[in-house]
């Protein structure tokens, strides 16, 4: 197991590769709107930030057009909120700076670079948006929700349980926003999901390949937060592991097509129902599942590289070569 896990994680050195994410604090620059006149600021954003600027206003906030100066008159109603204001103050507390997140974003992009060298690397910006977007992506940019990152145990989270009940919001950490944005980029701008097929071994295949490139390209960071488990769940995935395949095998799952019967073992959720006693089940065993199924597959295959991988829709065949049958 050692040796597999040695094998897998196999760093390269990506040092010489020339990217660099210095992460633009937007959050910053947008509340100077605040203080300075409104549209030569507005005017300055929209030269510093591109399109981006115009979808925070028009998308993220729902603002109004940026065609016209008609949606001032919503930012200084945002402006003089008080809950603006204790919102940029936690914002600041918990983030003075995003040199730890640049400096792991920017090695994990030096790998995507490795593996992919045409692939086009985004700016990426740091914005709140008073808990509307944690992250959004955009043709030449991804963007990060740092009020969506604050900690598990932020003052503001209980407020929103109804739209991110604490399953989710567990996970607004600082220690998310590397594989959150790493895992948006390569499911959103590289491989997005065929729409053809979908059994759940496509699923679980796609879902597998996306996790063994996070990978590749975040290879110190623990499996927990690549797939936004806790390390009980983590450890429930493993003890059950035969188990959960043969609940697979046995209720005819792979090849079910019907997204109601099968959406239970891919979505997020707080457990899977129908496994394991008194809810302590992991959710999504689909993804991790096919995430084990990947793995075993590349390292049977060591002289397939990850482009190959990544362009092989194939779920049946990879299933097979992999011989994944755990005990």
């Amino acid at each position: 197991m050692l040796l597999s896990a040695c094998g897998r994680n196999k760093k390269v050195d990506v040092s010489n590769i020339p990217v660099h994410i210095d992460i633009a604090r937007f959050d910053h620059d947008f509340d100077d709107m605040r203080r300075k006149p409104m549209y030569e600021q507005a005017q300055f954003l929209q030269k510093k930030y591109g399109l981006f600027y115009q979808d925070y206003i028009e998308r993220i906030l729902q603002a109004g057009s940026t065609r016209d100066t008609g949606y001032f008159k919503t930012l200084r109603i945002i402006f003089g909120n008080a809950d603006y204001a204790a919102l940029k103050n936690e914002v600041d507390s918990v983030y003075p700076n995003l040199n730890l997140q640049s400096e792991q974003l920017t090695d994990a992009f030096r790998r995507v670079k490795y593996y992919f060298p045409k692939i086009k690397i985004p700016e990426v910006y740091a914005y709140f948006s008073g808990f509307r977007a944690q992250t959004t992506l955009g043709d030449t940019y991804y963007g990060i929700g740092l009020d969506q990152f604050l900690g598990a145990n932020s003052k503001f989270y209980p407020a929103i349980i109804e739209a991110f009940p604490h399953y989710i919001s567990r996970r607004f950490t600082p220690d998310n926003i590397a594989p959150r944005v790493m895992e948006g980029f390569i499911r959103e701008d590289m491989f997005q999901e065929p729409e053809e097929d979908k059994s759940l071994l496509t699923q679980m295949v796609y879902n597998g390949k996306i996790m063994y490139m996070m990978d590749q390209v975040l290879p110190d960071m623990p499996d927990s937060l690549k797939i936004g488990y806790t390390p009980q769940q983590l450890k429930w995935c493993e003890d059950f592991k035969g188990q959960v395949w043969a609940y697979f095998l046995g209720e005819n799952l792979l090849y079910e097509t019907d997204n109601q019967k099968i959406s239970k073992y891919i979505n997020e959720a707080p457990f899977t129902p129908g496994l394991g006693e008194h809810n302590e089940s992991a959710p999504k065993l689909g993804v991790w599942t096919g995430w084990q199924i990947v793995r075993q597959y590349m390292e049977r295959h060591p002289e397939i590289t990850l482009p190959q991988l990544m362009a092989n829709n194939d779920a049946q065949k990879i299933l097979n070569e992999s011989r994944y049958k755990p005990k």
